[in-house]
């Protein structure tokens, strides 16, 4: 009976799930003073640049470009636009929104339309007016393959 009795402890009588070890480490975090919140944060910018300014130093290498940020040659009508004879597929949809903004060429009504001017009528094969969504799809023909 007293090899019964000793095999109860206090951890065990207990309703917590956390095991005895764990408890016990619980009470003393608890105990333990605690740190200004903007100490760590401080610390790990200095050792998140330092980081940064060591992987910039030793990466000399770069990615090869493919897919959509491959320069490609354009067509003469959306060169009119972006400027250049060979851009990637993203830099001439933000150029081509640049240009749209710019020109102030969106329906004031519904901003998800745009109202072609004799530019982007070249670009969009004469229609007057093309959803945000159909951008992408008119250019296709307008990069040379």
């Amino acid at each position: 009976m007293a090899a019964a009795s000793s095999m109860l402890t206090a951890a065990s009588l207990s309703f917590s799930a956390l095991p005895a070890s764990r408890l016990r480490a619980a009470a003393s975090f608890a105990a333990a003073p605690r740190r200004a919140a903007a100490t760590p944060v401080v610390v790990r910018a200095a050792a998140a640049s330092s980081k940064a300014t060591a992987a910039a130093e030793a990466a000399p290498k770069k990615k090869r470009v493919t897919g959509i940020t491959q320069p490609k040659p354009v067509s003469p009508a959306l060169q009119a636009i972006v400027g250049l004879p060979e851009i990637p597929r993203t830099e001439a949809l933000k150029r081509l929104w640049a240009y749209i903004k710019q020109h102030n060429l969106q329906d004031p009504a519904d901003k998800k339309v745009v109202v072609c001017d004799e530019k982007l009528k070249n670009l969009f094969a004469g229609r007057e007016r093309v959803g945000f969504l159909e951008i992408a799809k008119l250019l296709n023909p307008h990069f040379v393959k």
